[in-house]
Formats: structure tokens, sequence, C-alpha cells
């Protein structure tokens, strides 16, 4: 998904004008995406003249943070409300299985969309 790095951002508004569904805004001379309306067209990237549009791979080792962050409060959270420390393993001991089943989902989402890929490939050829 994309994403604005505000610090490069020049506010020339080319990627407002270029988006085909009108979700990038200027905010305090930089542009703003509104992720909810994206459609991944990637019309943005080859836009932007100084590439302040940015790839949300980028931003990995942020949200692999935020979640260890998140897991080591609900890991907190539990031995506080449950009244136990060995609550805060069990916690995590949930948390590995919900990463589990969130990385089994996206490889399985991988495999479905290489078949529709292959899908279309084939068809294109066809015609």
């Amino acid at each position: 998904m994309p994403w604005i790095n505000k610090e490069m951002c020049m506010g020339c508004g080319i990627c407002v004008n270029e988006c085909p569904v009108g979700i990038i805004s200027m905010e305090d001379n930089a542009a703003v995406i509104e992720m909810g309306g994206c459609i991944r067209c990637g019309i943005c990237h080859t836009a932007c003249p100084v590439n302040a549009v940015r790839h949300d791979s980028e931003k990995a080792p942020e949200r692999v943070g935020a979640n260890l962050k998140e897991v080591k409060e609900f890991m907190d959270a539990c031995e506080e409300k449950l009244g136990d420390e060995s609550e805060r393993l069990k916690c995590l001991k949930r948390m590995v299985k919900h990463y589990n089943n969130e990385k089994r989902i996206a490889e399985e989402t991988l495999e479905n969309l290489n078949s529709l890929k292959d899908k279309l490939n084939s068809a294109k050829k066809i015609k």
C-alpha cells in the first residue's frame, strides 16, 4: 500500500490530480492518501516527481515493532487483570497462534492470487 513521505513531498499536487479514485488530498502542503478508498493501482508512485509516494515494504520494521509492543501490552494486561505471572506466557502463546494463523491466511491468499494471475495470463494468450 502506498504512503506519502511528508518530508519528501513538495506539495505539487500531481498525485492528487492523477489519482483515478480521488482519494489523495493535500494537507499542510503535503499529499495524504485515504487508504480506505485506495485501489492499489500504483499511479501515484509513477506520478510523483520526487518519489515521495513510498511502498509499504519500507514500513515493515515499524509494523513489526508495533506488533511486538502490542503483544507486550497484552501480556502485561493478562498478568495484571488475571493476577498471575504465568498468564504472560499463556498470552504470548495465544499471540503466536494468532500470528501463525495470519501467516497461513496470507500464504493461502497468495496461492489463490497466483492461481488467478496464471488463469488471466492463460486467457490472455488464448486471445
